[in-house]
């Protein structure tokens, strides 16, 4: 596939030397301010949220190749990053609207592809809540939505990340029932966002099983929904139909779990060409932060949380590298 320079060289300021996409993401808002107040018992302000962000960027990024961040909190903890990470950063508002259904997305408003270029970003994240089977309608919307955000990337020459995440409403997204319908759900995604129309440079995945439902798997919780052979040809089956270098996400699951999923993936033989990790290197220094303050949640990282990171770093020993999928499109030049 062709690439232009600018977006080349973007992809490659957050990949490591052998072109693996060996990310950490910090990109939480809503989420992490909750998790903050719960632990705190009390209120999160801005000052502590970018201060969270820069303990986690300042620590991590010594080990990763680039750092996701949001310019909301994000833009202070991107000026502390290390010398060798790269930079990603949101564009979408956190959460989604709750007024109607199909979890419809929006944009930030202040911002812009060509302001967060400007702001230091090497590539723009977007994330997606999307479900193949909404209707027509829903899904029509979603689809332009990010068909507009690819013009806009491609317009500034900057590598656009769309990071999708499925979901059913009315169902419990952690259970059984769901977990049989994820591997359908992550493959069709896949699929769709593949298309040129859209202008993705990397699909930020989810892992098409969970763990907790495969049978003989350490993270195994005893309800059963795919045997390990399974489970190993669900991430054959979703990794086939996608023509874009695809990165995995961790979603929230342990460090343990995110570890024991890409074993899977590589034992499966799967061309996965890195990850985008977030809470599962972080997210156990939550109550440290909020209960004994920064100094002590900098301790944390530099140990347990450098750990989580270099175990996933590990894991992509067997990643393959997205260089051999583009080819620099080299600059038309203008004739008289």
């Amino acid at each position: 596939m062709k690439i232009t320079p600018g977006k080349f060289n973007g992809m490659k300021r957050v990949s490591d030397s052998r072109g693996i996409i060996a990310a950490a993401a910090m990109d939480q808002r809503g989420s992490l301010q909750k998790a903050l107040a719960k632990e705190k018992g009390g209120e999160v302000t801005d000052s502590m949220m970018e201060e969270f962000k820069s303990i986690v960027t300042e620590v991590l990024t010594a080990h990763a190749s680039a750092i996701l961040l949001d310019p909301e909190w994000g833009l202070p903890a991107s000026r502390r990053r290390a010398k060798n990470a790269g930079l990603l950063l949101a564009y979408e508002k956190t959460g989604y609207d709750k007024t109607g259904p199909g979890r419809l997305p929006d944009l930030l408003d202040h911002w812009s592809a060509r302001r967060l270029k400007e702001a230091g970003a090497d590539c723009v994240k977007v994330l997606l809540y999307y479900t193949p089977t909404d209707g027509k309608e829903i899904n029509d919307r979603k689809h332009a939505w990010v068909e507009r955000i690819g013009d806009e990337c491609r317009a500034n020459d900057i590598p656009f990340f769309l990071e999708f995440v499925g979901y059913e409403e009315g169902a419990d997204e952690k259970g059984l029932e769901f977990a049989r319908k994820k591997p359908e759900i992550v493959r069709e995604s896949m699929a769709e966002f593949s298309k040129e129309k859209y202008g993705i440079d990397v699909l930020k995945v989810e892992v098409p099983v969970n763990m907790k439902f495969v049978d003989g798997a350490k993270s195994f919780g005893g309800q059963k929904a795919y045997t390990r052979q399974e489970a190993m040809n669900h991430f054959r089956r979703a990794a086939e139909v996608a023509s874009k270098p695809f990165i995995y996400l961790s979603a929230g699951v342990s460090n343990a779990e995110f570890n024991e999923s890409l074993a899977l993936a590589a034992e499966a033989g799967v061309k996965f060409n890195g990850v985008l990790c977030g809470r599962a290197t972080w997210k156990d220094g939550i109550p440290v932060y909020a209960k004994q303050g920064p100094e002590a949640f900098r301790k944390w990282l530099q140990n347990e949380g450098v750990k989580n990171i270099e175990n996933v770093n590990q894991s992509l020993r067997s990643a393959t590298p997205w260089l051999s999928l583009y080819q620099v499109q080299e600059p038309v030049l203008a004739t008289a």
